[in-house]
């Protein structure tokens, strides 16, 4: 039997997809070209809306896709970046994959490119077709709609490390039951900030500033932002696990985001320090939750979700590199990925960044 974090999961998407509005395109959408300025994180909400987060814009984007519903057939290609740098007209140094989304319906992988570097990069949406064929989504008068986060850090503003602030006001977003949450950077005292957007686009809110306790660093801070985030039902109650660099896993009260200006994660893994989490997902197998976690340092991470109502909250120091909390395990024959996401219920599509630096695209079985 599935456990009750994985039927209620599997529950509630399917109920927000059927018992939602249903548009061919988002509602009252403009017919035109986005004006995006940047594309980073990418999530798909109901109907095949792609969700495009503008970092330099702070703006969210909604596209109608138009994707026909078929089977997802495996994907693979070596030296994808090669392969983007050619249909540029451009070397592969000269391009960057910043984020990779399968299309819940027809199985096709998106990914958010640019070409150049710094900020006079050109903003690409890609997505592959039938033989691993690679396309430009052409985002010439397509319906979209868009929400600009209203209090994002200056686009001048810069981290004590010199480091753009204004490229991480969006680290991360999706879409679940009704809304789009987002993650990223705020100009407020306390940086780290969730949002919930209400999907069609509303009022926009200032959001939640998030405090968590960092038990690499043996203290609370509110100034990291989530790395990556995903919505998890837990004991009833929907909430989103989220991930920061160092690597501590928090869970945080869905309806506690915008409702309270200062909201409190409970910290449930120190995952070890030295280490970004780039990337995960949530699957089923044999009856049980796992979360599949790239990071940067520290592999792929197999995590079990089963018993995460139950843990204790870390409130004190993991020191020395070492963790705590939820159990997980390394999976060995995974290294170098830097992106994922589910292609069905048994298969994933994996961005790898081999040895020589090439990136390759692969499908693998769940572990």
């Amino acid at each position: 039997m599935p456990s009750p974090v994985t039927t209620l999961v599997a529950l509630s998407g399917a109920l927000a997809l059927i018992c939602g509005p249903i548009h061919a395109a988002p509602l009252e959408a403009e017919l035109d070209r986005p004006d995006i300025k940047s594309a980073g994180a990418l999530a798909f909400g109901p109907d095949g809306i792609l969700l495009i987060g503008d970092q330099l814009g702070a703006t969210i984007f909604a596209v109608a896709t138009d994707d026909e519903a078929h089977a997802a057939s495996a994907i693979n290609i070596d030296d994808l970046g090669g392969k983007i740098a050619a249909l540029f007209g451009t070397t592969s140094d000269d391009i960057l994959i910043h984020d990779l989304a399968v299309h819940p319906e027809s199985g096709r992988v998106y990914l958010s490119t640019s070409r150049g570097r710094g900020p006079d990069a050109i903003p690409v949406i890609l997505r592959l077709g039938p033989g691993d064929s690679i396309e430009e989504f052409s985002l010439d008068n397509v319906a979209y709609t868009k929400a600009t986060l209203p209090n994002a850090p200056d686009i001048n503003a810069k981290s004590r490390r010199g480091a753009s602030l204004r490229m991480e006001a969006i680290t991360d977003l999706a879409y679940f039951d009704g809304q789009v949450f987002v993650a990223g950077l705020s100009n407020e005292e306390f940086a780290s900030t969730l949002r919930s957007l209400d999907y069609p686009f509303g009022e926009v809110s200032r959001g939640s500033s998030v405090e968590i306790y960092h038990g690499a660093h043996g203290r609370y801070e509110t100034q990291s932002p989530i790395r990556t985030f995903m919505p998890l039902v837990i004991g009833g109650q929907p909430h989103l696990l989220a991930a920061y660099t160092c690597t501590p896993l928090v869970i945080i009260p869905i309806d506690q985001i915008n409702t309270e200006s200062h909201v409190k994660g409970r910290t449930v893994a120190e995952l070890g320090n030295r280490n970004r989490p780039l990337d995960m997902i949530l699957y089923q197998k044999d009856g049980e939750s796992y979360v599949l976690m790239a990071n940067s340092s520290r592999g792929v991470m197999k995590i079990t979700t089963d018993n995460i109502e139950s843990i204790d909250t870390i409130t004190s120091r993991v020191g020395g590199g070492g963790t705590a909390g939820l159990a997980y395990d390394t999976i060995e024959s995974l290294t170098g990925v830097v992106q994922l996401d589910k292609l069905d219920e048994h298969r994933a599509v994996v961005l790898i960044k081999d040895e020589s630096g090439k990136l390759n695209l692969h499908t693998i079985d769940l572990p």
